[in-house]
């Protein structure tokens, strides 16, 4: 299968198929292979045949003879292996010196620099929980801090939506510095409000490769729409797999979510003596209608002990 020589498509294949691995799949995700169930599928399927192959046994049946679209395009020729960016369509072809490593590679960084950085990152799915907003593809913290995968061992990271909901507007955003590490359930930036600092531990541990440079400027998109435009920082984390096992994901974190508007509710109750009549969805800007002594409280109690 050649490379295709330009960036138009009329139909967007699926990377499975441009690789040739499956025969017939478009994409219908706009490439956000994290929301995508077939990519998903087919990389266990190829990681359990990968560890089969290292422990000297040969998988069985039509599906052992599966490899990752990665593994597939690494067997061609330097001259024949698309950089992914020319697979997604964003540019003409160039080759792939990388061996699919997006993380050392230079051209990468310069594109993320210069276009996904500005992209409006747009999640395909919502569920809702009480009014509460958790995308499809989404890993949550118990911190309410949230790891989205873009590529292999790189995340974005940022706040979920009961975070933002709870803080309503704020003042400024503390954010590490491009090369700096951040470890798991430890600080990893700092919300203010009023002065009074909000730290949130990150969801993922590993190297800053990337801050949000609109946050900066206008700190009132991280709350305003944290799943998008709002979202802190990009991490490269070596040991990705590791640390999404200490987070929550699909049914674990509607769960999850459903008891921290109980909890909500429950501290709410007991400090004001008053009991929503529908429910109580929680409103934006939360902290802006208790007093001092229960602002504390609610921080402590959803963002940690670390405040």
């Amino acid at each position: 299968m050649e490379p295709l020589k330009t960036a138009q498509r009329t139909t967007p294949q699926c990377l499975w198929m441009q690789a040739g691995v499956v025969q017939k799949k478009f994409c219908r995700t706009d490439y956000d292979c994290t929301a995508c169930r077939f990519d998903r599928t087919l990389n266990r399927v190829c990681r359990q045949n990968r560890e089969l192959l290292e422990q000297g046994i040969t998988p069985p049946g039509k599906k052992g003879a599966l490899k990752s679209w990665k593994d597939r395009l690494n067997t061609r020729p330097l001259s024949q292996r698309p950089c992914i960016h020319h697979m997604k369509g964003k540019i003409s072809f160039r080759a792939c010196p990388r061996a699919y490593h997006c993380t050392d590679c230079e051209f990468d960084q310069y594109f993320d620099d210069h276009f996904k950085v500005h992209a409006v990152i747009q999640p395909m799915d919502f569920q809702t929980v009480h009014g509460v907003m958790l995308p499809a593809g989404y890993y949550l913290s118990a911190g309410h801090t949230w790891a989205r995968i873009e590529d292999r061992d790189r995340v974005r990271i940022g706040i979920d939506d009961f975070a933002a909901r709870l803080l309503g507007e704020i003042d400024a955003v503390s954010t590490p510095l491009m090369g700096q590490t951040v470890q798991q359930g430890r600080t990893g930036f700092t919300l203010f409000k009023e002065i009074f600092p909000i730290r949130f531990s990150s969801a993922v541990t590993g190297v800053i490769t990337q801050v949000n440079p609109a946050i900066d400027k206008d700190p009132g998109r991280i709350t305003a729409a944290p799943y998008t435009e709002g979202w802190i920082c990009m991490v490269h984390c070596p040991d990705l797999k590791k640390d999404l096992k200490q987070l929550l994901f699909m049914e674990e974190g509607i769960s999850f979510m459903a008891g921290q508007i109980r909890k909500l509710h429950d501290l709410m109750e007991k400090s004001t003596r008053m009991k929503a009549a529908d429910g109580g969805d929680p409103v934006f800007g939360i902290l802006d209608h208790v007093p001092a002594d229960l602002r504390k409280r609610l921080i402590h109690s959803f963002m940690g002990p670390g405040q």
